[in-house]
């Protein structure tokens, strides 16, 4: 009868989760239905995404990630993983002999980031049900489907891989909420190690993961050892077999931003570390003994992973210094929280503070240890968010199972305390009290708001252009290298140093200098937005720049204006006389 019970709660769960899921798809595809027809997706890592399926799909090589269009020649090697593109690849294969290419896409970028929505709202439930109780299941997914910012990466069109990543941490939570098992450690080890695989943002959540289970381990409660060993043992073999199949040409880059051999060696190391714990339970027995093993695996794995990839401390240290000032550290998600603006700051780490301290208070009251581990990870969500917001997007959905218990228990005290419980836990609301009681800034987006230069119609100009080399601010780039077959000459990669530095010196430079620029790179179009480079302040200030000129209407004689361009983007046609006069200087 029992069994009965929990597989009717577990398709319950599944089937208000995926009710969710496709509801608020629809009713954000509807709303975004001009952009989506037209597979102008939300960001620019989702175009490109779709781009590299499309490479994929036409012949390029499995292992080779490389965007051949875009930087210096032969193309530019991406730090992605092909794990991403494989459930959005099959879903247009199989689609385009039925309704054509563009349908085929349309259909792969709305139901993949909706299936992967219903899947973490789905384990969401499911944590709630086992540490909160059967009632808080439901509650729980609701919350979770309000999370601000974490909704943002299930949108329609987000087909880059963050949403995967989430769902895999999801995997990971729920078996740090469920009774320890050899089973569960090696579900738990083949998420992290598949996670690893996609991307190395999430690696400090997998390694507060893997510090959940050391605490059971040190208590030597029932059946530690065994989800100790089976997670070291997944996550071991998982990154074997990912080495075969996953490795690209670009395996032997010299740096820790994706799942590079460097970075391979680094967390096949750590592998080895719940590995020795578990091996050596039965001879240290006592809390004490296990704390100064611990400390010692700590040690030696640390050092190991420092020995064979010291990049990994700092990931993106090949990055020119002029683009780290720049462009880099102005990047909306790579910003530390307490540098963001006010608004946004709020806007992203509002619900994961509230899930915090709802954690906290469920600890105290139930005395589970199940709370500690999920605190651990949200606790490491927080700081990851203080160096990059992106770590927002765990935060804010983890906070959902303890939000959801606050709310049970509130319901209990009145309409006035339910109330305020559901104004605390609702994570869209933050934002939105952020901008209202926080004056009004200027913020940079790349959303297609009129006027856009990435709006469908000004990608459609760029499309209709003859073939040539396009140079153009960097998230206009990535757009433009997915709806064109024009080369682009930047666009916002870390690895693309020469080309990225091309664009701000372009741009920043005398128009002499930058005729000298588009010359040495065969530029034929420039094109530019109403915003580009407004983000940089003081840095973009003075007469000489060429993109001061361009915005007040000066235009040098080595470029003449294109006139079908739409509102919002200046584009602009190369003379081909200056590739036949000589170099300035």
């Amino acid at each position: 009868m029992g069994t009965a019970i929990e597989r009717r709660l577990v398709y319950g769960d599944a089937l208000v989760a995926m009710l969710l899921a496709v509801l608020l798809a629809a009713a954000w595809a509807f709303r975004d239905w001009h952009q989506l027809s037209a597979l102008r997706l939300p960001d620019t890592d989702d175009v490109m995404r779709l781009q590299q399926i499309r490479d994929w799909l036409a012949g390029q090589r499995f292992n080779d990630l490389s965007q051949h269009r875009l930087g210096e020649a032969p193309g530019l090697a991406m730090h992605w993983s092909r794990l991403p593109d494989l459930v959005p690849a099959a879903i247009i294969a199989l689609l385009t002999p039925l309704v054509g290419t563009h349908q085929a896409e349309l259909v792969a970028v709305i139901t993949w980031p909706t299936a992967l929505f219903a899947a973490a709202l789905f384990l969401v439930g499911r944590i709630a049900r086992s540490i909160g109780g059967p009632g808080v299941a439901r509650t729980a997914i609701v919350v979770a489907a309000i999370a601000y910012p974490a909704t943002t990466i299930f949108l329609p069109g987000r087909i880059d891989h963050h949403g995967l990543q989430i769902v895999l941490l999801l995997l990971v939570a729920r078996t740090l909420t469920s009774p320890p098992t050899l089973g569960h450690g090696l579900t738990a080890g083949l998420a992290a190690a598949a996670s690893v695989v996609i991307g190395m943002e999430t690696t400090p959540l997998l390694a507060a993961a893997g510090l959940a289970m050391a605490g059971e381990w040190l208590f030597a409660k029932h059946a530690a050892d065994d989800r100790m060993m089976g997670f070291g043992i997944a996550l071991a073999a998982g990154l074997l077999g990912a080495s075969i199949i996953f490795k690209t040409s670009q395996w032997g880059y010299p740096g820790c931003d994706g799942f590079t051999a460097t970075a391979w060696r680094g967390t096949v190391i750590a592998a080895f570390g719940p590995m020795m714990m578990a091996l050596a339970a039965r001879d240290f027995t006592r809390p004490a003994m296990r704390l100064m093993l611990a400390i010692l695996v700590a040690g030696v794995i640390g050092g190991g992973v420092i020995a064979v990839a010291p990049q990994c401390l700092e990931p993106y240290a090949m990055v020119d210094p002029m683009l780290a000032r720049l462009w880099l550290g102005k990047v909306g998600e790579a910003q530390p929280l307490f540098t963001a603006p006010v608004s946004v700051a709020i806007g992203y780490a509002g619900v994961m503070v509230a899930g915090i301290l709802a954690t906290a208070w469920r600890l105290y009251v139930t005395r589970d240890y199940r709370w500690v581990a999920l605190l651990i990870v949200q606790v490491a969500a927080f700081g990851l968010t203080c160096f990059q917001l992106r770590g927002a997007y765990a935060g804010a959905i983890l906070a959902a199972p303890a939000l959801a218990a606050v709310i049970a228990a509130a319901r209990r005290r009145g309409s006035l305390w339910l109330t305020g419980a559901w104004i605390a836990s609702a994570g869209m609301l933050y934002p939105l009290a952020a901008d209202a009681l926080t004056p009004r800034q200027t913020v940079r987006t790349s959303d297609p708001v009129e006027g856009s230069c990435t709006s469908p119609e000004a990608l459609a100009t760029l499309a209709a252009l003859p073939p040539g080399r396009l140079l153009a601010p960097l998230d206009l780039g990535a757009f433009a290298l997915a709806a064109t077959r024009l080369d682009v000459v930047g666009a916002p990669y870390h690895r693309n140093n020469a080309g990225n530095l091309a664009v701000y010196r372009f741009f920043l430079g005398a128009p002499e200098d930058s005729a000298t620029i588009a010359r040495d790179w065969k530029v034929g179009y420039v094109a530019l937005c109403q915003d580009s480079f407004t983000e940089l302040g003081d840095n973009s200030a003075g007469d000489i720049q060429l993109v001061n000129q361009l915005h007040r209407g000066q235009v040098p004689a080595w470029l003449s204006p294109v006139a079908a361009a739409p509102a919002g983007l200046a584009l602009y046609r190369v003379e081909p006389g200056l590739f036949t006069q000589a170099p300035s200087r």
